[in-house]
């Protein structure tokens, strides 16, 4: 289902935000690319964004709070309904606690954490706002995946705390890449080894109708994006918004293939 009303299993992505020196330009961009709409949020919780596709959360920007910061990127949350256990297991795997457990108002509880690679990722226990309303839908996120140069640790870590199977990918022959799946057997993401990468970080994909207008729109509202390309999944793009942040955006190959 691509309308989401509850908290999701453990360890699905469940949320993702983005943190930019310029929310105004930030929603002109991004409203131009995925027809997103926007409710501004009030001062004293930092102006928190809630951007929507038919009345539905489908994700967040907020102004970032450190004026100093040059590098801005997607963060993603992992779900769990019990953050201070994951916690817990994520330190014992190796994990490092970025951010304390935290309410956030009625709307749920979050942590930060740093895995042994070196990516960050946010975890949420959903109450009032349980993350994405709407997901694998255009305009909307499809899948997070872990890009990293040191994919070994990461595969352990993530198997360790939110008990995820691992399991190579013949689709992709040549690449070092793992579908991360949870004990019912539904993909969440997957990790990507890749020695070139200069970092480990999670990515974000949106699901678009037509990638090559995305990619058209993105480049009219300030963003950078390399020629999309045909892959075994569909017609993708990496993108880069006016601030830096990255993204990758993804169609369906004619004919329903992908």
């Amino acid at each position: 289902m691509s309308a989401v009303t509850t908290n999701q299993p453990l360890g699905t992505p469940t949320w993702i935000d983005l943190g930019i020196p310029d929310l105004d330009r930030a929603m002109a961009f991004y409203g131009s690319v995925f027809g997103w709409e926007f409710d501004v949020g009030p001062e004293e919780y930092g102006r928190y964004t809630m951007c929507l596709l038919g009345g539905k959360k489908v994700a967040a920007l907020m102004p970032n709070p450190d004026e100093n910061a040059t590098e801005f990127w997607w963060n993603v949350y992992l779900a769990t309904d019990d953050l201070d256990a994951t916690v817990a297991r994520s330190a014992a795997a190796g994990g490092t606690l970025l951010m304390e457990p935290m309410d956030i108002a009625d709307q749920g509880r979050m942590a930060m954490v740093r895995d042994p690679a070196g990516a960050q990722f946010g975890l949420w226990q959903g109450r009032v706002h349980v993350g994405c309303e709407l997901v694998n839908e255009p305009n909307t996120l499809l899948r997070n995946d872990l890009v990293t140069p040191n994919p070994g640790p990461a595969r352990e870590f993530y198997a360790a705390v939110f008990d995820f199977t691992l399991d190579g990918n013949a689709d992709l022959p040549g690449m070092d890449f793992t579908f991360l799946r949870r004990p019912d057997g539904h993909e969440i993401g997957g990790i990507v080894g890749d020695t070139a990468a200069s970092e480990s970080s999670w990515g974000t994909l949106f699901q678009v109708s037509d990638t090559d207008a995305a990619v058209a729109a993105a480049r009219a509202h300030g963003g950078i994006s390399e020629d999309p390309t045909d892959m075994v999944y569909g017609r993708t793009a990496d993108v880069t918004d006016p601030f830096g942040a990255k993204f990758t955006v993804g169609s369906p190959l004619p004919g329903g293939q992908g």
